[in-house]
């Protein structure tokens, strides 16, 4: 017996009381590519050309810390652990903390480093210490990359230094951005560090690059990043009450342009939106029907309470529908994602938010097997009589 899988769509009624206004006030980035997320609610507040693999300079320095606080939490070293510091490592170009091969630094300089000064010879220091080498660094990179959902970005390094190679899209980084944040609190205020220097040296680079740590907007990380073939870029990240945002933008002309646009970003990501609840934990969605189950059908529900940024100032009102694949086929676990809810405004990327089934359905015996069999068999021949395949 063959069962017909499809996708279902269908519009629901989210919410009569919420209606939001004229879409929200477009946002045109000078930026050639950025990406805008709101961490509390999970809602893209913007992306423009945010999955396209672009060079991200000293911004693929995240990834080699989280290499290294992931290192951290597994106990292969702690923050007293000295590294060596090779030929190569010291003999790196462009920004660095000025190490030599006489130097023991402890892995607490190198986040230090690698952060607030943005050292090249740090990272590859890091690279060396956990990965035997930099190429052996950067395939374990492109592996932990692909196992946290970031799919355009490849390493051929561990600093940005230029390659064809060393590649990562805006939604990656601020999805690297949201780990370091939510997964690493314990080191992530290193990033808001204005100042360091190692040993006493390189005193005209030992302040930190983010152009908004000082400018009381509550900025307080991640990486800036520049090369003639990049640009100049910035991973941000600000608090404001109880939200934050993570913000990516690449490709600006000048260190003023990056730090201008970036301010616009934080202030209209805060300005722009509020905070509504669209749906409380447990609220049903929608009833469909189940195959070969003990139960003919089953709720979709929401799993939580489901709060979205809303336009602050808007009045067209919020439209959402729900998306499952049919047939849904038991067994079915009670709280199993079995579909989505897509809700869409004027002016915003949809937000997927899951659906789960309100109760176990076991499978069931010989009836729902011959029941089954009996509605595939009408859908059958209802689609050959009307002409459906």
């Amino acid at each position: 017996m063959k069962i017909p899988n499809r996708l279902l769509s269908f519009a629901v009624l989210v919410c009569t009381a919420l209606f939001f206004g004229s879409a929200v006030q477009a946002f045109e980035t000078r930026a050639t590519a950025a990406f805008v997320l709101d961490l509390k609610t999970g809602t893209v507040l913007m992306e423009k050309q945010a999955d396209v693999p672009l060079p991200p300079a000293s911004m693929s320095k995240l990834m080699t810390l989280n290499m290294l606080f992931e290192a951290l939490r597994d106990g292969r070293v702690s923050m007293d652990t000295q590294f060596g510091v090779s030929t190569r490592a010291a003999a790196m170009g462009g920004s660095t903390m000025f190490l030599n091969t006489r130097d023991r630094p402890t892995v607490e300089d190198l986040i230090q480093g690698i952060i607030v000064q943005s050292g090249n010879d740090a990272c590859v220091v890091v690279a060396e210490g956990l990965g035997g080498s930099e190429d052996g660094f950067a395939r374990m990179m492109n592996d932990r990359a692909r196992s946290l959902g970031m799919n355009n970005s490849s390493f051929a390094n561990s600093s940005g230094w230029p390659n064809p190679a060393q590649r990562m899209s805006m939604r990656d980084l601020g999805i690297l951005a949201q780990r370091l944040i939510t997964e690493f609190p314990e080191y992530y205020g290193y990033f808001g560090q204005s100042e360091f220097g190692y040993d006493g040296r390189s005193p005209d680079n030992r302040f930190n690059r983010n152009p908004l740590l000082s400018l009381g907007i509550g900025a307080d990380g991640l990486k800036t990043g520049h090369t003639s073939e990049a640009g100049y870029g910035l991973v941000g990240s600000a608090t404001q009450g109880t939200r934050r945002i993570v913000f990516v933008i690449s490709g600006l002309a000048s260190e003023i342009d990056r730090a201008e646009e970036a301010e616009r970003v934080v202030n209209w990501a805060f300005r722009q939106f509020s905070e509504r609840k669209i749906a409380t934990e447990g609220a049903q969605f929608a009833e469909v029907e189940v195959w070969l189950g003990s139960e003919t059908r089953v709720g979709l529900v929401a799993p939580k309470d489901f709060t979205l940024l809303v336009p602050a100032l808007s009045q067209d009102d919020l439209t959402a529908q729900v998306e499952y694949r049919t047939p849904i086929e038991a067994p079915i676990e009670q709280g199993q994602q079995l579909g989505e809810l897509v809700v869409s405004l004027n002016g915003l990327p949809d937000t997927h938010l899951p659906l789960v089934s309100d109760r176990a359905v076991e499978r069931g015996g010989f009836l729902p097997l011959m029941r089954t069999s009996a509605r595939v068999l009408v859908r059958q021949i209802l689609g050959k009589a009307l002409g459906v395949q």
